[in-house]
């Protein structure tokens, strides 16, 4: 059965050890079982003390973050390149530390707008990069979730099928796809479908409005990414994502054009976004079995 997970920044993008305390209170606290950080500085809290804090609520742990464009490991430029190295394999020791097995997000490239074309050394050299990276986490007890994001927060990966190509120029078998509803519903001809093919790769799920408010209120069918998950048979972690000006982060905030207010009160979104997923989640279920269920007179 999937867990269902928040994204920390619907509470605060701070790293400070007693604003993490209260994220993961609140996480608890609106039903969540799983909590994702993104951009921790490990200098601003006690690493133990938050693991033993995150075990004692009995929540989920997974880290995303987007790397820097001094840190991309497609870069040419060696020193940028094992910058994007050292920031990754941080990463992934810190999700251990933390109890978590998941780093997720844009790891194969710099996150942000390119004006330029990717090219095929560029693809090759963040692909033979990251089968390395991958080797390191595996034996961490990690793996590593590629985020498939759009046109505009990267040049490298934009589609599922793209994911699944470079997975495969990876030769890896601890890499996988972090699929994202806001991004799918920007860059795939049919987002159910792109689920359904890219079914045996999918290691962590994002669910974020078209908005990225709300879920329910943008113009995202999710209906249809509940049957497809469901139809696949994906029971793996499904976080939910959101942003609104109400929380900045520098890391995040302008990379991503989070210039609107959608929403002020944190925890009535949170609240609806876990009944949302699990009635969807329910819902797709029980349809599934009406269709396979034979009634004979």
């Amino acid at each position: 059965m999937s867990r269902i997970g928040i994204h920390s920044f619907v509470w605060s993008a701070s790293s400070a050890q007693g604003d993490l305390e209260r994220t993961l209170a609140n996480t608890k606290e609106a039903g969540f079982d799983l909590i994702e950080f993104s951009y921790l500085d490990p200098a601003n809290f006690d690493i133990g003390g938050l693991a033993k804090r995150i075990a004692d609520l009995d929540l989920g742990v997974a880290i995303s973050i987007g790397l820097p464009a001094d840190g991309d490991i497609s870069s040419p430029d060696k020193t940028i390149a094992a910058r994007g190295v050292e920031i990754l394999n941080d990463t992934i020791s810190l999700t251990r530390d933390l109890g978590g097995q998941k780093v997720a997000g844009i790891l194969s490239t710099g996150h942000g707008l390119q004006t330029e074309a990717p090219t095929r050394d560029q693809w090759n050299r963040s692909a033979g990069t990251l089968a390395k990276v991958a080797g390191t986490a595996k034996t961490a007890g990690v793996t590593l979730n590629l985020e498939i994001v759009n046109r505009f927060e990267s040049n490298l990966l934009n589609t599922a099928a793209q994911g699944l190509a470079f997975i495969e120029d990876t030769g890896s078998d601890n890499i996988f796809l972090h699929l994202d509803t806001f991004h799918m519903n920007i860059e795939e001809a049919d987002v159910g479908l792109a689920i359904r093919h890219a079914a045996k790769k999918i290691g962590y799920v994002h669910i974020g409005e078209s908005h990225r408010g709300f879920l329910g209120t943008g113009n995202i069918d999710f209906a249809a990414i509940f049957d497809a998950l469901t139809a696949v048979g994906y029971s793996d972690d499904l976080s939910f994502e959101s942003f609104s000006s109400e929380i900045v982060d520098e890391n995040l905030s302008k990379k991503t054009a989070i210039w609107r207010n959608l929403w002020t009160d944190n925890m009535e979104l949170a609240r609806h976004a876990r009944r949302f997923i699990a009635i969807g989640l329910e819902t797709a279920r029980r349809k599934a079995e009406l269709v396979a269920s034979s009634h004979r007179p």
